[in-house]
């Protein structure tokens, strides 16, 4: 028996199931042999009178900007294919981020602090043989989702929201003037919030293997020495079956959250899901200073996130807009999922009652909310340089000492390049800077990450790496226009804001707004 099968039949439900079921749909996904679903028509007759402005499908996620724009007195109906409740095991985020819960009236002071299950400082970042670094109030705050979501409920019920539970999402009918789901529910605009394997995504995408894969395993349990820090990316060892592993760990309610996640392409010759937990679990005692048998595991935690260079997905239809996951408007380094939302909650909550607003809901209208990013589109060179070929040599130190060097000159650098990387945001001059000392203080290291990536990977990066200085340099610009936006019609206002967003969220410049405490 398997370390893997032996703790995991410890625990109620059919979760080694589940894990195997997981690596089933992974090797399909591997393989491209995943069938691609036809659940959007379109059908050229007027639909008529609708019920709903919006419809959201997916409530998990789809909650939180179902609740902000049912506060901003918009119809709105939310389907959930179960009960919405949120899960037990905790989502992490920094403090300030949470603040857009508070501008959208979606909490209160009190409410917010309730939500808040664990908070913890500091969070280590480390390499094997290399740098070590402390960092504070990043990804250091646990929201309980129990409590978040039924919260949200309430206040979206109360908004006018009408919620449907147990209702999966079946098929929609797009009209000229509105689209009807399970040919039942009505609206002007169906957003989609049902995740990576939404089927209204993977039709779009047309079978489509990811570009990249992350591959996530984990538990929460009890029995660890005590410890009230965190880890936000560790490694301890070398390159071993084609991967890197990565680690992460935080205090949690009932014990203590850890993960072990690795990057790689979509080759069907990868470890699985359950090789990655049998590692995972062979190197926590020496990763937590703690042997298997002091633990009593109280639940397991796995998944995969494709990722795609194409992205965010831009649908062929209109009244149709993806949403996050469903975007895939994440970058191929990060989880995406709650933080994702958070971040882009204000802008799209934003963008999308204007869209209502003024009738621009055409698929190309509609793309302007889920733009091209060079801040995103950048991270693709990292997820590359972080991950292994099948068939790839490379020393296997080599992603360590990559890591350690870039790391330590962020350090360097302080905090306003550092932390706003380990939350997934890239910014032109952070990026130069670390890029220009990196190479000067290790020429040899970064020579070595050009056959690793590749040429072509290289120059792809360098027209996204442009693109980041271009959006920078037009943001700035804009906010010196701004006082001229009142002189323009409401539909160019709705393309106007679109661009300015665009230029604010794809140079990282919303993280000056996160800083502040603002938001524009």
């Amino acid at each position: 028996m398997s370390l893997t099968e032996e703790i995991l039949w410890q625990l109620p439900g059919d979760v080694l199931g589940g894990l195997r079921r997981s690596d089933r749909l992974l090797s399909s996904i591997r393989e491209g042999k995943v069938p691609v679903p036809v659940v959007v028509r379109e059908n050229q007759q007027e639909l008529g009178a609708v019920d709903w402005d919006i419809l959201i499908c997916g409530g998990t996620l789809g909650i939180l900007i179902g609740c902000a724009l049912a506060l901003q007195g918009l119809r709105v109906a939310l389907i959930e294919r179960g009960r919405l409740r949120g899960r037990d095991q905790e989502w992490n985020i920094s403090r300030k981020e949470l603040q857009v819960f508070l501008e959208l009236s979606l909490l209160t002071d009190a409410e917010l602090e309730k939500a808040i299950a664990t908070e913890y400082n500091p969070a280590r970042v480390g390499f094997d043989n290399g740098v070590e670094i402390w960092v504070e109030n990043v990804l250091n705050i646990g929201i309980d989702p129990v409590y978040l979501l039924e919260t949200l409920k309430q206040k979206f019920l109360a908004a006018g929201g009408n919620l449907f539970e147990n209702t999966p999402f079946g098929q929609v009918v797009v009209h000229p003037d509105g689209v009807i789901v399970n040919n039942q529910y009505k609206a002007k605009l169906l957003i989609d919030a049902m995740g990576h394997f939404s089927p209204i995504t993977q039709q779009a995408r047309q079978g489509q293997k990811p570009d990249a894969l992350c591959l996530v395993v984990g538990s929460c349990a009890q029995g660890f020495p005590e410890n009230h820090t965190g880890d936000l990316i560790l490694s301890f060892t070398p390159i071993q079956k084609q991967c890197q592993y990565f680690w992460e760990a935080f205090p949690a309610r009932d014990g203590r959250t850890t993960y072990m996640f690795t990057y790689m392409d979509a080759d069907p010759q990868h470890i699985g899901l359950e090789t990655l937990f049998e590692e995972y679990l062979r190197l926590m005692p020496k990763y937590q200073s703690v042997e298997l048998p002091q633990l009593t595991f109280q639940r397991a935690l796995f998944g995969f996130f494709p990722s795609y260079r194409q992205s965010p997905l831009h649908t062929p239809w209109s009244r149709i807009l993806p949403i996050g996951d469903s975007s895939g408007n994440q970058s191929p380094l990060s989880f995406g999922g709650f933080g994702a939302m958070v971040r882009h909650l204000h802008r799209l909550s934003q963008g999308i009652h204007e869209a209502l607003q003024t009738d621009q809901l055409s698929a190309s209208a509609l793309a302007l909310l889920q733009p091209y990013q060079p801040s995103l589109s950048v991270t693709w060179l990292f997820q590359k340089a972080m991950s292994v070929g099948v068939n790839q040599k490379i020393a296997p130190e080599q992603i360590n000492e990559l890591l350690s060097a870039v790391f330590r000159q962020m350090q360097q650098s302080g905090d306003m390049v550092l932390k706003p990387f380990l939350q997934d945001v890239v910014q032109f001059p952070a990026l130069t800077q670390t890029l220009l000392k990196t190479s000067i203080a290790h020429p040899g290291i970064v020579a070595k990450v050009i056959p690793q990536v590749g040429l072509p990977a290289l120059l792809n990066w360098m027209v996204h790496y442009g693109n980041l200085g271009i959006y920078s340099a037009l943001f700035w610009l804009s906010q010196r226009l701004e006082p001229w936006e009142k002189y323009l019609p409401s539909i160019s206002q709705y393309y106007w804001h679109r661009w300015i967003d665009t230029w604010k969220y794809g140079s990282g410049s919303d993280y000056l707004d996160y800083c502040r405490g603002v938001r524009m």
